[in-house]
């Protein structure tokens, strides 16, 4: 989901970093946001590292393959990617100016 946000939480405290691989093998530098839980289901909230990307937020299910790995996977359904957006936001309205 690619939905623009300002954080307001100060540049200088640390960031919590995930290095992400896509389906070409490259990886991807993603800033950790927050994982919500939604009818049962885990989701990931990231936005990219790099500047240009960087107020895009992208939206991962988590899939657990066994205790100590996980999987992430893209989820296509637009209608539950503005569901759990808008959970986002309501959640976080206090930390981010949501345009």
């Amino acid at each position: 989901m690619a939905d623009e946000i300002k954080n307001n939480i100060p540049e200088d405290e640390e960031a919590s970093i995930i290095v992400l691989e896509d389906d070409l093998g490259n990886e991807v530098e993603f800033e950790y946001l927050d994982v919500i839980e939604y009818e049962g289901v885990e989701y990931l909230y990231l936005i990219p590292a790099d500047e240009e990307d960087g107020d895009d937020v992208v939206i991962l299910k988590i899939t657990s393959v066994d205790d100590e790995t996980e999987m992430f996977e893209g989820i296509e359904d637009e209608e539950l990617l503005e569901t759990l957006f808008e959970i986002f936001k309501d959640k976080w309205k206090d930390e981010f100016n949501f345009e």
